[in-house]
This record gives structure tokens, C-alpha cells and sequence, in this order.
């Protein structure tokens, strides 16, 4: 049954252009070996579509793409399944203008193994969104062949930094679509997304100290959360998007609050002298992870928010910091400094079975995609900074070199509403 699909982007204001360049390194257990036969249509247009589906799925490790070496079926119809030897999967379609500005692009997921159809749709946006119909598509493909959803048409925030200028960046999950949504001479800090992805929390120190902002995407408007005396710091949403949680210095050391989304009825939420700092909301929003250094060395907490008990869950040799918990619950990201190295982690709340996902470096400020498959930190290459991601299983490694700045303090975001 053929499926029609209309994508409503949300715009921000700004200009678009790619900024980073991919590296990818290994790939998963096993690859499925996938054909994209070039669709019908507007030859340039097909080409540049299928390129953006292609690097999508390359990124997993999970696909292998094969050259459809001149074959070109458009429908299921067309297709000889004895002439795709080596090939598990076939894409292909057609794509159609509408009115000069609407593209509707049709496709059909063919298993050549079992001689069946797949999947038949039909996904429609502006000529000028012919990236997110493509990463539309690939999301698509990677849910019908893995079973997890697709984060191709999610989007990631960071810091860029360049010649003494630093910029609140959102892009889409592959670089590309590159927007700023601050420019300060001061620098911007741990950039937080609300869950329905429409607003970012962030820290700027361009009043001289830092403070907690929150800005709308779409308006570019933003609103003062956050100014008591002292450092505020470290937002981040409630699952509900209702609530942050902050750190805040007001009443002499480093503690954990909780506010209203707009800044109303804040409430702290741990004592002590000992800097915690970092939250993380658990996935039913009735507990925080956080960074405490309050048996010593830095390390991860649980806090409860029905009692505020608090519960110790890492005990390295090293560090652990910047805890985020994973889509479904089961387990936890953080960084871990030891030896005088930065890994990037992951840890089970059951077992409590910890696991390194990378070979090491400056590693930092990990997130889940909102799928739980890759995560995405903040590394180093030869003094520079720049995006990495690694699978949930440390298989697959990837490197998002900027074009030009220092890049920091990414999180990725949610799946589109």
C-alpha cells in the first residue's frame, strides 16, 4: 500500500550551508548489502538526493552500499531479481514536480532475497527542502531494516569558536543546514533542547558572568531565566519540558535547583559544601543524575526527587562527569578521566557494568542520539575541537571536522514533532 508523507519543517532564521566534513571509521557486526538504484526524474536532482540517503545509511556502518553498475528500475515491476547478485535491498522510485516549488518523490524498498516490496511511500516538501526528504527517506529505510527509528532528520547544537567569536550553532545530524542562533564576543555554554525540540536553555556570560537564557527557534526570541548572583549554570529540561534543572551558586557553593521553564518557583534541591553540578533527568522525570565531588574525586549521583536521597553509581579510579541517560533508561553515558586521558562511557543501571566506547583523548560532554544507537561528544584533533560520535556499542566511530572554529559543548536533540 503506497504511504503519503508531508514534511512541515520548522524555519529558523539564518543562513544555511554545510560546515562540517564526516570521517567514519568501522562498522557493525553485520552489513546489509543495499543497492540505490538512481530514481526517475531530474537526473541532478536524483543524484543529490540519493547522495544525502547514501551518507546517512554509511554512517551507521550497519548498510553496505553496492553500485547498481547501470540498472536502472523505477517500480518493483521493472526489477530482475536474478541480475542483483550480492544485493539484499533495492531503493528506487521517481521524483515529480508540483507546481515548480513541491517535490514529490515516490519509493519503493524491494528485498531481492524474498522477491518482495518492502515498503512503498511518498514523502512531499518544497523544492528548497530536498535534504530533509532525502533524510526522510533514509530514516525510513534504516526503521524498516534494523527496527529502531532514524535520527537523520534530527538536528545538533554546539558551540562554535573562531577568532575570538563564538557562535550557538544548530545544524541537522549530518553538519549540514548550519545555523546560528546567538553571536556573542563572550563565550556560550552547555546548550540544552527542550523535548519537543523548539526552544535551546544555554549559558552566556555576555554580561560578564554567566546566566541561564532560553530561545525559541523559530522566532529567534529568547527570554532571562536565570541571573541570581553568583554562577548560574548547566541547564537542562524535564522530560515534560515544565521544569529545569540548574546549578546555582547563590547561597555560596555549587547546588542543584529546580525552576519553573520560564524561571518561576525555584527550589533547591541538594545541600552541602561539595560542587554538583551537571544534572541529567532520568527518562520518567523522577530523577536526576548528576556530577558531585562529594566522596572525593568527581563522580556520578542519582538523586531522587520524591526524597531527595542521593545514591553514588560510578566508582572509577579516574573521573566521571557529564552523565546523560539513555532513550530507554536502561543505562547512562558520561566522560571518564583517567590516566590523564578523556573517555567517553557507558554504564548500566542494573549491573552497574561500565563499558569504554572510545580509544581516548579529549573527550567530552556526551549524548545519546534520541534512538539510543550513536552518541554524540566533543573531542580533539591536533589542538582543535571537533564533533565525534561513536555507536552504543563502540563499533562505528565517526569525526565532523568544522571548516573553520574551535567546536564545543554539542547535544544532540530530539526527534522531530
Amino acid at each position: 500500500m503506497l504511504r503519503w508523507i508531508t514534511l512541515c519543517l520548522l524555519c529558523i532564521a539564518g543562513p544555511v550551508h554545510a560546515e562540517l566534513n564526516i570521517e567514519i571509521t568501522g562498522a557493525g557486526e553485520h552489513q546489509t548489502p543495499l543497492a540505490l538504484v538512481r530514481f526517475a526524474g531530474d537526473p541532478l536532482l536524483a543524484q543529490s538526493l540519493l547522495e544525502v540517503v547514501g551518507n546517512d545509511l554509511s554512517r551507521t556502518g550497519l548498510f553496505k552500499l553496492i553500485d547498481p553498475a547501470g540498472k536502472l528500475p523505477h517500480t518493483v515491476s521493472e526489477v530482475r531479481a536474478a541480475e542483483w547478485a550480492g544485493v539484499e535491498t533495492l531503493l528506487l522510485g521517481s521524483i515529480q514536480e508540483v507546481d515548480g516549488e513541491q517535490l514529490a518523490v515516490k519509493f519503493s524498498l524491494f528485498d531481492v532475497v524474498r522477491n518482495a516490496e518492502l515498503m512503498a511511500q511518498v514523502v512531499t516538501a518544497k523544492r528548497a527542502h530536498a535534504r530533509a526528504i532525502a533524510h526522510r527517506i533514509a530514516d525510513m529505510v534504516y526503521e524498516r531494516l534494523t527496527g529502531s527509528a532514524g535520527v537523520f532528520s534530527t538536528r545538533i547544537v554546539y558551540v562554535n569558536r573562531d577568532q575570538g567569536t563564538y557562535r550557538l550553532v544548530v545544524s541537522d545530524s549530518d553538519g549540514y543546514g548550519e545555523q546560528s542562533l546567538l553571536t556573542s564576543k563572550e563565550p556560550i555554554m552547555s546548550p540544552a533542547w527542550s523535548p519537543d525540540g523548539r526552544q535551546i536553555a544555554y549559558v552566556s556570560f555576555e554580561k560578564q558572568r554567566a546566566m541561564v537564557y532560553v530561545q525559541a527557534l523559530d522566532s529567534a526570541q529568547r527570554r532571562l531565566v536565570a541571573d541570581f548572583p553568583g554562577s548560574n549554570s548547566a541547564p537542562v529540561w524535564s522530560p515534560d519540558g515544565k521544569q529545569l534543572a540548574l546549578v546555582l551558586t547563590r547561597d555560596g557553593s555549587s547546588n542543584l535547583y529546580l525552576m519553573g521553564s520560564r524561571g518561576q518557583g525555584v527550589r533547591r534541591i541538594t545541600e552541602g559544601y561539595a560542587i554538583d553540578t551537571e544534572p541529567a533527568f532520568a527518562v520518567d522525570g523522577q530523577s536526576l543524575l548528576f556530577t558531585s565531588d562529594r566522596g572525593g574525586s568527581p563522580q556520578v549521583y542519582r538523586l531522587s526527587l520524591a526524597d531527595e536521597t542521593v545514591t553514588r553509581l560510578t566508582f572509577e579510579s579516574g573521573s566521571a562527569f557529564s552523565p546523560r541517560v539513555s532513550p530507554d533508561g536502561k543505562g547512562f553515558v558520561f566522560s571518564l578521566f583517567k590516566d590523564g586521558v578523556f573517555y567517553i562511557a557507558v554504564q548500566d543501571f542494573e549491573t552497574g557494568q561500565a563499558q569504554i566506547l572510545t580509544t581516548g583523548g579529549w573527550e567530552k560532554k556526551p549524548s545519546f542520539a534520541p534512538n539510543g544507537k550513536m552518541i554524540l561528544f566533543a573531542t580533539e584533533v591536533m589542538g582543535r575541537g571537533i564533533l565525534a560520535t561513536v555507536s552504543s556499542d563502540g563499533r562505528v566511530k565517526q569525526k565532523m571536522v568544522a571548516q573553520r572554529g574551535d567546536i564545543r559543548e554539542p547535544m544532540w536533540g530530539p526527534f522531530p514533532k
